[in-house]
């Protein structure tokens, strides 16, 4: 495994501000957030410049039938990992998005 460099957010506005300065390569994002909602937040982060091609992958604990094919269809997600998720499978998710 690799070393990362982590940041995390409280919010949805947090994790705005905190991709326009990181620029992240990778995004792991909550649908549900206090304040702005995963959706919202994804959006006006991929506004920012050199944010766009930038993977986001949601983490939910919505695991209802179609699900996955909604939040997927929304546009904004690149992928979608219910929760509860084991941590073996989400190093290994992420760094196939990374590579």
């Amino acid at each position: 495994m690799r070393p990362y460099l982590i940041c995390s957010a409280t919010d949805g506005y947090e994790a705005i501000v905190i991709a326009g300065k990181e620029k992240p390569n990778l995004i792991l994002m909550d649908v549900r957030l206090p304040g702005l909602i995963g959706y919202e937040a994804t959006r006006r982060i991929k506004e920012i410049e050199g944010m766009k091609d930038v993977p986001v992958i949601t983490l939910t604990a919505t695991a209802m039938k179609g699900d996955r094919e909604k939040i997927l269809a929304a546009g904004f997600f690149n992928d979608y990992l219910s929760k509860p998720v084991h941590p073996d499978g989400l190093i290994k998710e992420l760094e196939e998005w990374l590579e």
